[in-house]
């Protein structure tokens, strides 16, 4: 793949990372990159622009504007609560008796809703509440079976990389030794050639000093000095 990397280390069989100068070195390394990329403060103009819009109700819309000019915020109002009687001049106008009777009554009935709900609650709030609790239960249950899952994952995975890295480790130290063992025989082999070369030219000459004929390397004999 061309996108592929092959990390030229193996962490769990490579020795020497706790010698003196290694984690000076690295870090040296570390600091040479992040040096060259910086970060500045507008790392993401790249970016497109989030689409606030989508998420702003008409409410946060006004609550930001409220904020963005300082001013303070609007106290609880109880006024939906209040039964207030007609007014001094509407003492006789049925439509003002009307309205505040309506009032009244869906006042009255708001809070005969609320009567019905408390008791319903302690009616079956406990019930309720332990359904809820077991259903959480579950939920965690289930999150903690994943969580166990994933990290027998991620153990298994470190497990197959530790083995294949050691045998990695293991098959290229072979090959090194072989290389090394290779490296000293071609060397040996070399200095013995060195030493035959010698001794043939020490030969040749002690037979050119007694006038013997000597093969020459191609073959053609050739007569000693007279």
């Amino acid at each position: 793949m061309a996108n592929e990397v092959l990390p030229d280390a193996l962490p769990y069989f490579d020795k020497g990372y706790e010698e003196p100068g290694v984690r000076e070195a690295a870090l040296k390394l570390v600091e040479e990159e992040t040096r060259r990329y910086r970060p500045t403060k507008n790392y993401l103009d790249y970016l497109p622009a989030a689409p606030e819009a989508v998420f702003l109700t008409p409410v946060l819309r006004a609550e930001f504007e409220r904020i963005r000019k300082a001013q303070p915020m609007d106290i609880l109002s109880f006024k939906r609560y209040e039964l207030p009687p007609p007014l001094a001049g509407q003492k006789n106008d049925m439509s003002a008796w009307m309205d505040s009777v309506n009032n009244s009554s869906a006042q009255l009935q708001h809070q005969s809703l609320r009567i019905h709900n408390l008791e319903l609650l302690e009616t079956y709030g406990v019930t309720a509440w332990e359904q809820h609790v077991k259903s959480l239960l579950k939920m965690h249950e289930h999150q903690q079976r994943q969580l166990q899952q994933l990290r027998q994952q991620v153990q298994e995975v470190n497990w197959q990389r530790k083995t294949e890295q050691i045998e990695a480790g293991t098959e290229i130290a072979t090959l090194e030794k072989e290389w090394g063992s290779l490296v000293a025989k071609n060397y040996e082999i070399d200095r013995a050639c060195l030493e035959l070369e010698v001794e043939i030219q020490q030969l040749r000459l002690s037979a050119a000093e007694r006038g013997e004929t000597v093969p020459a390397e191609n073959g053609i004999s050739t007569a000693g000095a007279e």
